[in-house]
Formats: structure tokens, sequence, C-alpha cells
């Protein structure tokens, strides 16, 4: 019985001794899958055992897309005002840096030109680690210099839409920037440019009623959230039960408001296929 009796009371291992494993070694999918950070990097961010895509930002997007991840940003310094003087629990002004300091990022969105498999392309990415990627003045601003690039230049325009909807601090100013967006994309239309929408997980607000939905072609990945407002207020709204998987991906491209779901492993390529295709140009493998 001695084996169950400690012959030195208190902790053995001094504690500045002691080693914490690292955050950020593995992660744990909605179900129950763990995976290794390298392994998930390097598939695209993917989990490769039940495929859940797990949310990335701009950083990851643009090196997926771009050749090399070589690009030029786009307004890269752009940063909004508080003319409203907007003050909840914390002000607005405070908010914007503590979301700057946190993620790196000047504002929701970033947007960059550079080559996809040899040819230019221009991308607006979203960032949903920014104030929950919501549209302010400069996530609409950005967009619609970033399509006004497209049309001076004749190059195609991609948006990578992740946003929980309009950014209440600025209020009125928040939703001009829908009109203000779709006029941009509406005259890359009438100049026959092609416009790419990829809704990613969650697209919802504000950006789903404007550019999110306008393209010429709108694609998602698998299991992305898309929609205008949450399914307790449609439900509450309407007073009807919700179908199964409401206003997932699966479920609006079986009911026609998307073309087509695309794994990120292949989304370079199907996003290039469709550039050929529309351009009239030989696909390029």
């Amino acid at each position: 019985m001695a084996w169950f009796k400690r012959t030195q009371k208190g902790i053995q291992t001094p504690t500045e001794e002691k080693k914490d494993v690292p955050k950020g070694l593995w992660y744990k999918s909605p179900t129950g899958k763990i995976v290794d950070a390298e392994q998930l990097e390097s598939n695209f961010y993917v989990s490769p055992e039940d495929g859940y895509h797990v949310r990335i930002g701009s950083n990851e997007y643009f090196k997926i897309l771009f050749d090399d991840n070589e690009f030029e940003e786009l307004d890269k310094n752009m940063t909004s005002k508080d003319p409203l003087e907007f003050t909840d629990t914390k002000k607005y002004t405070e908010r914007l840096k503590a979301a700057q300091d946190k993620t790196g990022l000047k504002d929701a969105v970033r947007t960059a030109v550079g080559k996809s498999k040899g040819k230019d392309l221009v991308i607006a990415c979203m960032d949903f680690q920014f104030i929950g990627g919501s549209m302010g003045s400069v996530v609409g601003e950005k967009i619609a210099r970033a399509a006004e690039y497209s049309l001076n230049n004749r190059v195609p325009f991609m948006m990578i839409s992740k946003s929980g909807g309009a950014r209440m601090m600025e209020a009125a100013l928040s939703l001009m920037q829908m009109a203000k967006t779709s006029v941009r994309l509406a005259q890359l239309a009438d100049a026959g440019i092609p416009y790419i929408s990829l809704a990613t997980d969650p697209t919802t607000g504000g950006t789903t009623a404007s550019f999110a939905m306008l393209g010429d072609i709108n694609i998602s990945e698998p299991g992305a959230l898309i929609g205008f407002a949450g399914p307790r207020v449609v439900k509450d709204t309407t007073g009807k039960d919700l179908p199964k998987d409401f206003q997932t991906a699966e479920f609006l491209k079986e009911h026609g408001f998307l073309d087509f779901i695309v794994k990120r492993s292949e989304l370079k390529n199907q996003v290039n296929l469709y550039l050929d295709l529309i351009g009239n140009q030989p696909v390029r493998v």
C-alpha cells in the first residue's frame, strides 16, 4: 500500500518548469473531428474527415487565388470616421481602434489586384474578425473603388462576402453602401466585365441584399450560412416552421439562388474556368 502514499507533499515540478501545450496546434470541427493545424492549413483550412470549411480571411483567400500570393492592395490605408459620434457602451472610435489593434486590419474588407492563373483579377474580400465583417462606409467605398478599377482597366471582379450585415454604428450611412456598390456593379454589367460573387459563412443582412447576390455567377462554399434575417426573425415574421437546413448554401442552390457550390480546394480552378468560358479563351489547366 506504500505505492499509494506520497513521500513528498505539494507539487513535484516547480511551476516555472511546467510547459503548457502551445495554443493553435489542433483544431476541432463542429462534428468533433480533431485536425492538426499544419494539416488544416495545407488542406485549404478544410477538415479532411468531414469537409468542414473553417472560416478564413483575406490573407488566406488571397493566397489561394492569386498566383504565388503576389498582388497589389488597393486603398490600403482607408479608415472609417465617426460622423455620427456614435456611443453605446463604448465610443465608435474606440471600437475601431480596438478592432484594428486586434486584427491588424484597417476595416472589414481588403481589395487587391493580381494575377490568377496568369490573368488579371480584382478581388474584394471581407474579414469577419473585424467587427463581424459589418458593412460600413469604408467597406462600401473600397468595394465601389475596386469595381471602378475593374471597369477602367477591363479586369474581371470577384467579391468574397463574409458579413453580419450593416454596421449599426454608422446607421443610414451604412445602408447607403448597398446602393453605392450596386450602381458600380451595374456599370460592370453594362460594360460586359465579369463579376463573380462568392458567399462564404456567414453572408447575411445588407450584404446579401446587395452585392453578394448580384453576381453574373453566384457561388458559395459548402455549408455556408446565407440569408437576410436570422431564422428566428423569419419564423416570427411568417409564423411558419422553417424547412430543414434553411439558409444553407445547399438549400439556396436547390432553390435557384446559387449557381454552384465549390470546395475551397477547387476554388481557383473553378473561378478561372468560368472566366475562360465567358471570355471565349482556351481553358487553362
